[in-house]
């Protein structure tokens, strides 16, 4: 029998799947109540406009649509993204942009450019799982520092950067999900980016910027990207996915000119270049102006599955010390805090028996932690699934706490 690890290199060894997608084979059985997903509603897409603007794109430029393009994507595309970042406060033109295979794509790319085996990353705790996965696919060594109400404990961070300056060790860069961060829907307060910059330049470093959600704010006042405010320092990364259609797979990566070539000449390697075809759909509908249009449609129907997830938790779940769940201000997400001697990974198979499904926290740390935690979404269940999915995650915790009549608590 061929034993088939001998072939495999040192960072294929080392790549293991996404502890999020295997989760989500269990919640694809009939009848579970996944809270599980980032899934945007589907029912939310544009569907008849997506219909209207392929026709014209086919019978206007289909030989050219459909055939291959530039590494740093369709320049109109590009000319419309910079200006939409314009509207947000960063001063950027369309060669500071390279249109991606979606922020993921992105992310790999990162990792592709910038680490070696060894290298120390700084990031939060909890993080992002997909760049979990995507930098120690390359060897990275990740180091979390932690959140509180206003994101990463800058304190924290300069402190790690310094010990590992003791040891002769410089972290490559600082990953970042500053606005409603994917687990926790925190967002980073302007004290803490202006901060978390100042750190960046006094020690030399780059900032990698993850905006995947920046657009879907529901309320509150929206703050300067960390790319907006230091745009020679950091590298910023978007997705369609969000705030679109994840299906068309695109997204894009903004930040210095030489930064963006050198992730340029690592795409080719890669995919030669994101799909022409879902870039020409995407420069029509977005000179149409149809993207606010659907962003406010989108923010519109979070707002009120946020709103009523809220309430929904404060309803069901037991009244128990150390229970507590964040209220993100927009994105897609929210965090939930048990009870320190409560192990969600333990708890995620009552859940299933009980046709409701989380991702647990563990996934989200990338140096261990986050036991009692666990993330849950709320843009993609219907409200009808959302009280019966927290219904059952209430009878779900109060079993665990041998109490399945607690009395309800607020947070």
């Amino acid at each position: 029998m061929i034993n088939y690890d001998n072939f495999f290199s040192h960072s294929a060894k080392g790549m293991k799947r996404s502890e999020i997608r295997e989760l989500l084979k269990l919640t694809a059985r009939p009848g579970i109540i996944s809270f599980a997903g980032g899934l945007p509603a589907p029912d939310l897409f544009p569907i008849d406009d997506i219909k209207e603007i392929t026709r014209i794109v086919l019978e206007r430029e289909g030989k050219t649509a459909l055939q291959y393009g530039p590494t740093e994507g369709d320049n109109r595309l590009r000319e419309e993204l910079a200006k939409l970042m314009q509207k947000d406060g960063v001063a950027i033109t369309s060669n500071n942009l390279l249109i991606v295979t979606s922020s993921q794509q992105g992310l790999d790319l990162v990792g592709k450019v910038f680490v070696d085996p060894g290298d120390v990353v700084m990031t939060s705790r909890p993080t992002y799982v997909g760049a979990i996965q995507a930098f120690n696919s390359y060897g990275a060594r990740m180091i979390g520092v932690e959140q509180d109400e206003e994101g990463t404990q800058t304190a924290l961070l300069e402190a790690e950067i310094e010990k590992q300056a003791a040891k002769g060790i410089k972290p490559k860069f600082i990953y970042e999900v500053p606005d409603f961060q994917n687990p926790s829907g925190i967002t980073m307060t302007l004290r803490r980016r202006k901060e978390l910059l100042r750190i960046a330049e006094k020690h030399d470093l780059i900032v990698i910027e993850d905006s995947p959600y920046r657009q879907l704010r529901f309320e509150g006042t929206t703050e300067p990207s960390l790319l907006g405010l230091c745009p020679e320092r950091v590298l910023g990364l978007y997705t369609f996915s969000k705030i679109l259609l994840p299906g068309f797979r695109l997204g894009w990566m903004a930040g210095p000119s030489e930064l963006i070539q050198k992730a340029v000449t690592a795409k080719q390697s890669v995919d030669l270049c994101s799909p022409p075809f879902n870039q020409s759909i995407l420069y029509e509908f977005l000179k149409r102006g149809l993207l606010d249009k659907q962003i406010g449609i989108i923010i519109k129907a979070y707002r009120e599955k946020r709103d009523f997830m809220l309430a929904m938790l404060a309803k069901y779940l037991p009244k128990l010390p150390g229970l507590r769940w964040t209220q993100p201000h927009g994105g897609l997400f929210l965090w939930v805090t048990l009870p320190e001697d409560m192990d969600a990974g333990e708890m995620f198979h009552s859940a299933i028996e009980k046709q409701v499904a989380y991702v647990v926290g563990t996934a989200f740390y990338p140096d261990g932690g986050g036991r009692n935690s666990f993330r849950m979404n709320f843009s993609y269940s219907s409200m009808a699934e959302i009280e019966e999915g927290v219904k059952r995650l209430g009878q779900v915790i109060g079993a665990w706490k041998g109490d399945p009549e607690s009395a309800i608590i607020t947070p």
